[in-house]
């Protein structure tokens, strides 16, 4: 596998301006804001959405100001969403650090995170750039929809396998779809063009959540991830479903008690672990990551050969065969 340093190498100066133009976009007069900003700059991450954006439209055309604009866009919603998960989540770390909440509570968190969605949509208006707001509100639309499928189906772990789909595309896939469409429509893109690498982002982004999904049941991953996490939360992802539609009526209720009790973090879920391994859902999971993915490197025949093109499906093998 190849290294994301040397995919992101491809475009490095323009991954630069475009850090630089983030850091100029978030900074506030106000004092408080201006220390969690900085605190959130120091947690920044791999910056695979913005390499999308720049990818993608590097392919098509030349990386202007902007498509750096249409990647901070995406990187300002990407945070935002972030803030407000560890917010709902109740989550105390992100990225190796102390989460926004954990040090400045709820309060401050959720008025971070809809200041960072303010800018975003600021920068894009004030430029004109109606076209780039209006793929990138559609994506903030989905990812709500399907976080709030998601909570509403733990509530009842009657999430199917069609349903499951449904939410990572929303929740998940729709955002890698809009940096990949957003960058395509910078660079000048006809249309036609641009749904298709609309298309193509949800196919990797469908594919880069099931390879999330699958660290939850494979010990010693190295996300910070402990193992059998989504199954504590009453996640229910693809190698779960798969084993419950594998098992006998009886078998099936019994996986689903344990997972209802929840009270034995230690015995409950680790053997809810092993029986997903045993009725082959690790296997039946990772087949439908490599055949998303192949279709994500299909929509790709066609359209313009160069180096942001192999950058980009150097960055699809990427999404599949990390380890963090």
């Amino acid at each position: 596998m190849e290294r994301l340093s040397a995919i992101t190498a491809i475009v490095s100066d323009d991954l630069q301006a475009y850090d630089r133009l983030f850091r100029e976009t978030v900074r506030t007069k106000v004092p408080l804001l201006n220390t969690v900003m900085r605190y959130m700059l120091r947690r920044k991450g791999k910056q695979m959405r913005p390499v999308f954006v720049l990818l993608s439209a590097g392919m098509h055309g030349e990386i202007t100001p902007s498509v750096h604009r249409a990647a901070v866009l995406v990187e300002l919603l990407h945070t935002a969403t972030l803030v407000h998960d560890d917010v709902v989540d109740e989550s105390w770390r992100r990225r190796g650090l102390l989460s926004l909440n954990a040090v400045w509570r709820n309060k401050v968190s959720v008025l971070v995170g809809d200041y960072l969605l303010s800018r975003g949509m600021l920068l894009a208006l004030d430029h004109r750039e109606y076209d780039q707001l209006h793929i990138v509100s559609d994506a903030t639309r989905e990812m709500s929809e399907g976080e709030l499928l998601q909570l509403e189906k733990a509530r009842r772990l009657d999430i199917d396998e069609g349903v499951y789909f449904e939410i990572i595309r929303k929740k998940t896939a729709s955002l890698i779809a809009s940096c990949c469409a957003i960058g395509a429509h910078a660079a000048g893109a006809p249309e036609e063009v641009v749904g298709r690498m609309k298309l193509f982002g949800e196919k990797v982004g469908i594919a880069f959540q099931i390879k999330d999904d699958l660290f939850d049941f494979t010990t010693g991953n190295r996300t910070g991830k402990s193992s059998g996490a989504d199954l504590k939360e009453k996640k229910l992802t693809l190698p779960f479903i798969h084993m419950l539609n594998t098992m006998g009526s009886g078998e099936r209720r019994d996986a689903l008690r344990l997972l209802r009790r929840g009270k034995d973090a230690s015995g409950d879920f680790k053997r809810l672990v092993e029986m997903v391994h045993e009725y082959g859902g690790m296997h039946y999971a990772n087949e439908q990551m490599i055949r998303y993915r192949d279709e994500a490197l299909e929509m790709l025949n066609g359209l313009p050969q160069n180096q942001f093109a192999d950058g980009l499906k150097k960055l699809v093998l990427y999404t599949t065969e990390r380890t963090r």
